[in-house]
């Protein structure tokens, strides 16, 4: 089999994608692959994983050293994927029966990940350049409101007459200013208005957060970003950096923000060996930060202007389908322009119901899942799709009510689960002494030791220039004298720099069960978290490596304070669309799609978030392979009222339902039982005059 045989499978225009550029093999020994900036404008259900997989593949098979591949994605899961795939590719190309020469290619492909698991990496790597300690800490979005709340209370700025923006307030706009690069004042008048008399003082706040990281060697997510973005500020350093790679590749182009798209454009200037790949269709994360402009204006960005290549043809959705979803996103002001075909056929045409009220939305709904199900489509692959998380909240009580199982996606996650957030503080302390979070959580462990004399151990630990051995003369307060010892042990042995990364999180667990059984009730159920995070540690080659990208890219789940299992063959799916992004399913029903919601009410005063309001919409259409519903209740009641009480209002069609829209629809109309008229017996037949009985009024 010749390497052109993994592109045998690709369309015309993911081969041009996936081919773009020259290879430099020749007589004179040359070897690589020469290729300038890129876009790959890849409509929702078009291949774009499978598109960047084979080009990556591609680069390898051209003799680019995979080492020398930088590939950035949203998800350390994307990364593992795309890592997998291109193995794949290289095994079937070279007809490598073994595997040898394409786990070569995998174990090299190193350079994969997240921004910001790409940038802790880097900044590791420059930490002496940046006025930085390598053993830096990174810290989770919970340590870091923590954080910034106590730099709030010991401002002063709690105790104020008038109501102060909350900790996670302050850290969303602190947040927001960073990845926007926008002023603070107009992150204040644009996003959070309510909070703009505050400027002066979040100023202050947010310099003395800044410094009370830099005292405790610590970096939050933004941090991430924030240094590498002003590390390629510095034209040497950004130089010496992007030397390191050959070949760029950023998958989701459109979900980054502005640091991101700066960062990208200073690894190569040129353009050179970038490749972006990505839908502006498809760019609905601006609350947190996602700038459109990376990749509405990325040909522009270089001279000549980068080549750009659409992926139409979708795998996902029946012609229907995306006839409704191309009306929509014709009207968009500014886009890159696509017009998406289906492989699969023409399908039925989608379906926008008027119902009365949510109860007849709720009604019409439930009807048409438990339809769907006996018609052999199952609930699990069935999604009711919704703008803001309330919104199902009647619906939900009526599954309850018909006992149609569902999982609402969200809940808990695994670094949000007090015994976890014990256990890696136990290592992060370990990690860098000078984390003072760390060392807070992990010396109020120890029974008897409250904030006071925690603050003490710290102090005399800093005085003794942070060295573990200190701890074992400590004199600690009466109820924690007798663990003392032990404890002091075992940060002798976790702070020993020769001391191998394997059986770390053994030790660190053996010591901390004790206390856990002392803490917490029902403990055994979090014991299988602990087996999790010592099997996961596994997998990491230090501890500094297993602490940031745990922290970086956390698992989904854990079993503390976790619901009754769902003990059932088949559920429902219930989604918000920003949740739902990147997922399919057969059938497909939006509720509430009415001004209002669609767009939503707080964005209708700047056209650009209308415009996002319109992707959002049209992200929700695309999850649907077969089967598509638009519910648009007439009638919603108004809350805070009297049971006895019907004061509603009347919601408007949705101004991205135009006509030239509702003609890809069927549209009809559904009445819930609850408003159905009662039938009348027939009367026996009688006559009354009643025009001569007005008469006779006057």
């Amino acid at each position: 089999m010749t390497t052109a045989a993994h592109l045998s499978k690709l369309n015309a225009a993911q081969r041009k994608g996936v081919t773009y550029g020259e290879s430099l093999a020749n007589d004179a020994g040359d070897k690589g692959f020469r290729a300038g900036p890129l876009l790959i404008v890849a409509g929702a259900g078009t291949g774009k994983t499978t598109t960047l997989a084979h080009r990556v593949a591609h680069l390898a098979l051209h003799d680019v050293d995979p080492g020398r591949i930088l590939m950035l994605t949203f998800t350390r899961r994307a990364a593992q994927e795309m890592r997998r795939r291109v193995q794949e590719i290289v095994k079937e190309a070279l007809d490598d029966k073994l595997g040898g020469r394409a786990q070569a290619v995998l174990q090299r492909l190193g350079w994969a990940g997240t921004f910001h698991s790409i940038g802790n990496r880097l900044l590791r790597h420059y930490a002496k350049h940046l006025s930085l300690e390598p053993n830096f800490s990174v810290v989770d979005r919970g340590d870091s409101a923590d954080l910034m709340d106590s730099v709030r209370q010991e401002l002063g700025f709690a105790s104020k007459e008038q109501r102060f923006p909350r900790k996670d307030t302050c850290l969303a706009i602190y947040s927001y200013r960073i990845n926007t690069q926008k002023s603070l004042k107009e992150v204040l008048e644009q996003q959070y208005p309510w909070c703009a008399q505050w400027e002066e003082d979040l100023t202050k706040l947010y310099r003395a957060y800044v410094e009370r990281k830099q005292q405790l060697n610590l970096l939050d997510y933004d941090d991430l970003l924030l240094y590498w973005h002003m590390m390629m500020s510095e034209p040497r350093l950004a130089k010496h950096v992007g030397a390191h790679f050959d070949h760029v590749l950023i998958d989701e182009y459109q979900d980054t923000n502005k640091l991101q798209g700066e960062i990208v454009l200073a690894l190569k200037p040129d353009g050179a060996g970038v490749t972006v790949v990505g839908d502006d269709a498809q760019s609905i994360y601006s609350f947190r930060a996602a700038a459109v402009e990376n990749i509405l204006g990325f040909p522009d960005q270089f001279e000549p202007k980068a080549e750009v290549v659409t992926l139409a043809q979708n795998f996902r959705s029946t012609q229907g389908v995306l006839d409704a979803a191309n009306a929509l996103m014709s009207e968009a002001p500014r886009q890159h322009r696509k017009h998406l075909l289906s492989m699969r056929g023409q399908g039925v045409k989608p379906r926008l119901v008027s119902v009365d009220d949510l109860p007849s939305q709720v009604e019409y709904v439930c009807n048409k899942i438990l339809q769907a199900r006996e018609a052999g489509v199952p609930l699990r692959r069935q999604v009711v799709l919704f703008r803001s998380g309330s919104h199902s909240d009647m619906l939900e009580v009526e599954l309850a009510k018909r006992r149609i199982p569902f999982q609402k996606y969200g809940g808990l996650k695994f670094l949000e689960a007090a015994h976890i957030k014990d256990l890696l503080g136990i290592l992060r302390w370990a990690e860098n002494p000078r984390n003072a979070l760390a060392a807070f959580r992990t010396l109020q462990l120890l029974p008897g030791m409250g904030p006071v004399n925690a603050k003490l151990v710290i102090e005399h630990l800093n005085s003794k220039a942070n060295a573990w051995a200190a701890l074992v003369p400590y004199e600690p307060p009466g109820d924690a004298k007798l663990a003392w010892r032990k404890f002091a042990e075992l940060y002798q042995a976790l702070g020993d720099p020769q001391r191998p990364w394997a059986g770390q999180v053994r030790l660190a667990r053996d010591w901390y069960k004790p206390h856990m059984e002392r803490i917490f009730e029902h403990v055994h159920t979090r014991i299988g978290d602990i087996d999790q995070l010592e099997l996961l540690a596994g997998q990491y080659t230090s501890r500094e490596r297993f602490l940031s990208e745990l922290t970086l890219d956390p698992p989904q789940s854990t079993s503390d304070l976790a619901g009754k299992p769902l003990m059932d063959e088949d559920y429902l799916v219930l989604s918000t669309i920003h949740s739902a992004k990147g997922m399919e399913w057969d059938n497909v029903y939006i509720l509430n799609v009415v001004d209002g919601s669609f767009p939503n009410e707080f964005s209708t005063g700047r056209a650009d978030l209308i415009e996002e309001e319109r992707r959002l919409l049209y992200v929700g259409m695309t999850r649907a392979k077969n089967d598509l519903s638009l519910i648009a209740p007439l009638r919603f009641q108004i809350t805070s009222q009297p049971r006895t009480s019907d004061a509603h209002v009347y919601g408007g069609r949705s101004r991205f339902l135009t006509e030239k829209v509702l003609k890809a629809f069927d549209e009809s109309a559904f009445q819930g039982s609850h408003l159905s008229e009662i039938a009348l017996e027939a009367a026996e037949p009688l006559a009354v005059d009643v025009k001569s009985r007005l008469k006779q009024m006057w």
